[in-house]
């Protein structure tokens, strides 16, 4: 009987296939047999292992029955015993296969409908994994395609063989595209998701421009000139920070170009966005100024902690600062990364006398001085009564009007307020029950402890319940942060384990101490 069909037809649909979809010849023909095994078992059992495999060069299509030899049958579909298996082949092993030849299946109309289904799924499959693969390697970067449909403002583009989704908020505003359009986009992102690969196109992000540029610019291109960062009001305004690794080639005139040719070409693609080009730099103060350009800055305060920036400007600047709408501002805190406040010179004098008094009228109050003392110390740069407290008395001497008798006076009396208000806070934390564990870890000042009281926080074990997180959220981010907090915690909860041993467990050390009560079952 022969048990195999030559079907030489199969490998020319097969390179057919493999030609129009991109697809290998190899992936193909494996959804053929596949194809076939489905049509197969349709025939002779679902529940049967049958296999079909397809003659590379001849198209020979062999289909057979595969069944798993075993020592205990759990599955007689696909499995059969050892003694009977080997009295068809008897070398035959527990583990190995007993295959038997079967007759070509002839396809009737169904069999070769589902047959044709299997193969055009899986070719759809290896499709889509074949543009997954091509694509997922080419986030950030800019390709040509064709629009190919439009539906609510969102664009299916055609990027070769694949498709790309440009949706309506990542389009420069006001700019329209129709049908068959040319279009130019900056993929920056790619997910293989259950409907296909989707592959999400931008004309607004930040690394269009930048792209545009490597594009534009030879000396980007060549690694010359490293664009460091780009910020982006679609359609309106960009801000892009450019340096130059080459002392000799200026990085702003480079991107601008002969008579602005390069710009302006990036200009014309971005529906007329205008750029401003700064130099990049490494201090942070000068980058900053360098950002809010065309303004001018006369003053920077810088508070690293806080992530903040002041900047001070003439009184005429304050508009150009800001920028229509809060613009320029806005680009140059994006671009630097900075919180950028910004104060005009009338504003920061002003500011800086309110802050004058309120330090004068502190010394007056708490220390007993007239005015000038007050006043004298503030200038000098103490700013607190902890600054006096603490202060070198040779420093103090050195003040003009003051000798060695007024700078004793001043630091004693400074030491007196601060011994008063230390006693007040102790008083007020033990009328709340603040536990003196607490007090001893010392990780707290005496003002913290009761306002940790103030929240119910009162012994070693209410601390210890909290989490790092809570407890930072309790006090406050300027205080601690949770690494700090964290370790509290855990110092907090040490108690907790006095009682155990090295190297002994919670349980062990819990069932001594019950044996220690005589609490303890004797076994």
């Amino acid at each position: 009987m022969d048990t195999s069909v030559i079907r030489p037809e199969l490998l020319l649909v097969a390179d057919a296939v493999c030609r129009e979809k991109n697809i290998d010849r190899e992936q193909v023909l494996e959804a053929m047999e596949q194809a076939i095994q489905k049509a197969g078992r349709a025939k002779y059992g679902h529940e049967k292992d049958i296999r079909a495999t397809i003659d590379r060069k001849t198209g020979e299509v062999r289909l057979s029955r595969w069944t798993e030899v075993v020592e205990t049958v759990e599955n007689e579909d696909t499995q059969i015993p050892l003694h009977i298996a080997r009295k068809f082949q008897p070398e035959i092993q527990a583990g190995e296969y007993l295959v038997d030849p079967l007759p070509p299946i002839d396809f009737g109309r169904i069999a070769a409908q589902t047959a044709k289904q299997v193969i055009v799924q899986r070719v759809r499959e290896y499709e889509r994994k074949r543009q997954y693969n091509d694509f997922k390697d080419r986030v950030g970067e800019i390709v040509n395609g064709t629009v190919k449909q439009t539906e609510y403002g969102n664009l299916m583009v055609e990027i070769g063989s694949a498709e790309g989704l440009l949706r309506r908020d990542e389009l420069i505003p006001r700019e329209s595209f129709r049908n068959s359009d040319r279009i130019r986009a900056y993929i920056y992102d790619v997910r293989d998701e259950t409907r296909g690969p989707q592959i999400f196109l931008s004309r607004s992000h930040p690394g269009f421009l930048a792209k545009l540029f490597v594009q534009e610019v030879p000396e980007i291109y060549d690694g010359i000139i490293e664009i460091k960062a780009v910020a982006r009001d679609p359609g309106s305004r960009a801000k892009m920070a450019v340096i130059s690794h080459d002392s000799s080639i200026d990085p702003v005139g480079a991107c601008v170009g002969m008579r602005g040719s390069r710009v302006q070409a990036v200009v014309a693609e971005l529906q007329g966005e205008k750029i401003d080009i700064i130099p990049w730099s490494a201090q942070a103060p000068t980058f900053v100024v360098n950002a809010l350009a065309p303004a001018e800055v006369t003053k920077v305060v810088m508070d690293e902690d806080a992530g903040r920036v002041e900047v001070v400007v003439p009184d005429e600047q304050l508009s150009l600062a800001i920028g229509r709408r809060g613009q320029n501002v806005r680009l140059a805190s994006q671009l630097t990364r900075w919180d950028i406040d910004i104060l005009t010179e009338a504003e920061e004098s002003e500011r800086r006398q309110e802050e004058f008094r309120k330090r004068t009228s502190q010394f007056v109050d708490l220390l007993d001085v007239d005015d000038v003392i007050a006043g004298l110390l503030v200038t000098e740069g103490y700013h607190s009564i902890e600054d006096l407290a603490y202060a070198d008395p040779d420093d103090l001497h050195d003040i003009d009007g003051f000798d060695e008798t007024v700078a004793e006076e001043l630091m004693s009396r400074a030491n007196s307020y601060l011994e008063g208000r230390e006693r007040a806070l102790d008083e007020r934390r033990k009328e709340l029950g603040v536990s003196d564990e607490i007090v001893a870890m010392e990780a707290f000042s005496p003002k913290i402890l009761v306002e940790l009281g103030e929240k119910g926080i009162k012994t070693l074990d209410d601390l210890a319940d909290l989490s790092g997180d809570e407890l930072v959220e309790l006090l406050g981010k300027e205080r601690l942060n949770e690494e700090e907090a964290n370790e509290i915690i855990m110092a907090a909860r040490a108690h907790w384990f006095e009682g155990d041993e090295p190297g002994e467990s919670g349980a062990e050390a819990s069932y001594k101490e019950a044996a220690g009560s005589g609490e303890s079952d004797h076994v």
